[in-house]
């Protein structure tokens, strides 16, 4: 039987049963949730999903530039993007954005031709900088953080670069100067899909954070379904495994899902954030890997806890699957994690 949490993983994640499930965590919440005595749960069998970039940008036509300041006691951080045609402005509050790069038609131009020109380049020195931290704890994922924060261009206008108020009128409204943004921005994040392909990294992820509230079936269909259809075949011929970080409401593709050759649904959370259960996730999707938020925040009566993660760690599979924090650290950490970690090494 495997031993270290690397070998769980590498077994799961080629179908072969684990006996000892794995429980682990994103490196984000372990580099920024200092309270959290992470060397005290990896001591006790949590494991470390670490994520890292395997593209480089080079943007002859952009210039980004930051400043902070405290306010209040919380740090502001404003970001200039300038380009000889205009610039485009955003802030934030701590880690929370306050103000969208992109608020008229004319901002779209704008970011139009900050993206002219651009060149992407496959860059491994952060991947195996991770590899070589994590060793045998973890496994790292590669990502493409570069036009936005690694999602595909819908998701990067409406997370993080427009905000959904606005995005949601411009969408419907099929501004041109959206529409032209966004045909760019699928070139160019197909540019970013082949360099990612020639790395090192087996696992790939999308940062889509996808809930069906925010857009409908449709759109979903219209804008995300192509694109991922001329991803998936890309990443297949290096044989490489896409994650897609889909942790909302997702019932109304479900079907989809079933027919694109996703390798993982990362994030995947009952509700209230989703609305599909892990055994329905299993029933629709029998041989995509399950990366499983448990949602430990909202059990107010640690009781119930361990029922629950026997039954989803039972409906996700001895293989296939992996439960993780991925979406927040729940705030009695010292007691809800060593429970998990406890129930899931006593299940046979």
């Amino acid at each position: 039987m495997s031993s270290t949490i690397r070998q769980r993983l590498n077994d799961a994640t080629a179908g072969r049963p684990v006996e000892r499930p794995v429980f682990a965590v994103y490196d984000w919440f372990v580099k920024n949730r200092p309270h959290v005595d992470w060397q005290s749960l990896f001591k006790l069998g949590l494991g470390q999903i670490n994520h890292a970039n395997v593209i480089r940008h080079e943007h002859p036509n952009f210039e980004l530039i930051e400043t902070t300041a405290q306010k209040d006691g919380v740090l502001r951080r404003d970001v200039r993007l300038v380009t000889d045609r205009g610039e485009l402005h955003e802030w934030y509050a701590g880690e929370w954005r306050q103000e969208y790069f992109i608020k008229t038609p004319e901002d779209y131009k704008i970011m139009a031709r900050a993206l002219e020109g651009l060149q992407v380049h496959t860059d491994n020195a952060a991947f195996e900088a991770s590899e070589q931290k994590v060793g045998e704890g973890g496994i790292t994922v590669g990502q493409m953080i570069g036009i936005g924060t690694g999602r595909t261009p819908l998701m990067v206008l409406q997370i993080d670069w427009v905000g959904l108020e606005q995005w949601s009128l411009d969408i419907a409204m099929e501004v041109p100067e959206m529409m032209a943004l966004l045909e760019q921005m699928n070139a160019l994040k197909l540019e970013e899909v082949r360099a990612a392909a020639a790395s090192k990294a087996e696992h790939i992820k999308l940062w889509e954070n996808l809930s069906l509230v925010t857009m409908g079936p449709h759109l979903y269909r219209q804008h995300l379904v192509p694109l991922y259809r001329e991803i998936i075949p890309i990443l297949n011929a290096h044989g490489k495994r896409l994650q897609v970080h889909y942790d909302g409401q997702i019932r109304g593709v479900a079907e989809d899902i079933a027919s694109l050759g996703f390798d993982g649904i990362d994030s995947l959370t009952e509700a209230p954030e989703g609305d599909m259960t892990v055994e329905e996730a299993r029933t629709r999707w029998p041989d995509k890997f399950l990366w499983v938020n448990p949602n430990l925040g909202l059990y107010s009566n640690l009781a119930t806890l361990p029922e629950n993660i026997r039954r989803l760690q039972t409906a996700a599979g001895k293989t296939r699957s992996c439960l993780m924090i991925s979406e927040d650290v729940p705030p009695d950490w010292e007691q809800t994690v060593p429970l998990v970690l406890k129930t899931l090494a006593e299940m046979k």
